[in-house]
């Protein structure tokens, strides 16, 4: 595994996961702009949806073991730890105006 392309977030993670092939963390994948046919075959064999030359950032839920390969590619620049966002459901106090 490649440590200098994975994220402090995503190598804390990974030093706790207990299943190497589990399918349980959500990653962005930070590439060069031009894939060839090989590399897109390699990011599409990990379940990558949307892989097409001119994007350079995709998003993924990986094992660990696909990160590390993913890691060792020349053209994977970096790899960063996603988070699932929640929605917000709080109401906004706005002062009613009155004559």
């Amino acid at each position: 595994m490649n440590y200098q392309k994975l994220d402090a977030a995503l190598a804390t993670v990974l030093n706790d996961v207990q299943d190497s092939e589990e399918t349980s963390l959500a990653v962005f994948i930070h590439t060069e702009p031009i894939l060839n046919s090989a590399a897109t075959a390699v990011l599409e064999s990990f379940g990558v949806n949307g892989v097409s030359s001119g994007k350079d950032i995709f998003t993924a839920t990986l094992s660990p073991n696909a990160i590390s390969q993913l890691s060792e590619q020349p053209w994977v620049k970096s790899l960063k730890r996603s988070q699932q966002l929640g929605l917000v459901n709080r109401r906004i106090n706005t002062p009613k105006l009155g004559v």
